[in-house]
């Protein structure tokens, strides 16, 4: 499908920074395959699909069965359809034999909900609407893919992905709520003129600006302010939380890092030349000097 992002090489990149170490080999290919389906769906809800092809996807995944529609919709959204339950089903039957299959029904869950997002900013966007900024943070922190990015993340960990983990991550902590909230902010500021070129006005910058009659230089200021506030809370949630072990937290902290790595210099992933490019050559293909 020539609309999907070719990002394979760039998303192992980001997988690595959630966990390297050798005993996660299986749990990056799981992790790279779960990251695919998240931006093949992104990009789907984001620059392809038409709102009622959208709604049909949504409707689907919601069912995690077919929509009385899905017959008639275009041959790219069955395939994205059943990539989707088909990379599941490849995570249910690995990790299902060792008694984790919560693990997978946590991620769904969170699928869910991401794609819910998708479609809701996809809906505002096609009528350009600019909501309240709050309105659109409160979508928009779902849509980044941070709680989704978590889920899917502890499948591969084995007993560090416990049943109490997942609960956690239902419970919407404030750790991982601070997170996604500067993930979106950093996305949107970093993807904010390229949004504009192409018409695409339901972001947090715009919204803030509408809301508050303020420039893009003032909305970027109070924005950048919020992520330092944020900082704080996640510093002190990292100190305060028990409820999970330190290797869950230190995930929520990498899938942070991972974040600032693609959107510290522009759109890493949508545009990887530049920085993401010299990070990806160091890392696969330059030699180490000794």
């Amino acid at each position: 499908m020539q609309y999907f992002r070719d990002r394979i090489v760039e998303l192992h990149f980001f997988v690595i920074s959630m966990y390297f170490e050798p005993q996660y080999s299986s749990a990056r290919i799981m992790l790279t395959k779960f990251y695919t389906v998240e931006t093949i769906t992104d990009d789907t809800f984001d620059r392809y699909a038409s709102i009622s092809e959208a709604e049909c996807l949504a409707n689907s995944l919601e069912r995690w069965a077919p929509d009385k529609d899905m017959d008639t919709q275009p041959d790219y959204l069955k395939f994205v359809f059943k990539l989707i339950l088909d990379v599941f089903k490849d995570f249910e039957g690995q990790v299902g034999s060792e008694g984790r299959s919560y693990s997978v029904k946590g991620t769904i869950e969170e699928f869910r909900r991401l794609v819910k997002s998708n479609l809701d900013l996809a809906k505002w966007a096609q009528i350009a609407h600019v909501p309240s900024f709050e309105d659109y943070m409160e979508v928009g922190e779902v849509e980044i893919t941070m709680y989704a990015t978590m889920a899917g993340t502890l499948i591969g960990m084995g007993h560090i992905a416990t049943k109490e983990a997942y609960e956690w991550l239902k419970s919407r902590p404030k750790l991982i709520q601070s997170l996604s909230v500067n993930g979106r902010l950093m996305n949107d500021m970093a993807g904010f003129e390229d949004d504009m070129s192409r018409g695409y006005v339901t972001t947090g910058v715009n919204c803030y600006m509408k809301q508050y009659g303020v420039t893009k230089s003032e909305a970027f200021k109070k924005l950048h302010q919020m992520r330092v506030d944020n900082d704080k809370i996640v510093n002190e949630e990292l100190l305060t939380t028990k409820d999970v072990p330190k290797r869950v937290l230190k995930e929520a902290i990498n899938c942070a890092r991972m974040t600032s790595v693609a959107y510290g210099y522009g759109e890493g992933l949508t545009h990887p030349e530049g920085k993401i490019k010299d990070y990806i050559f160091s890392l696969y293909i330059d030699l180490i000097r000794l």
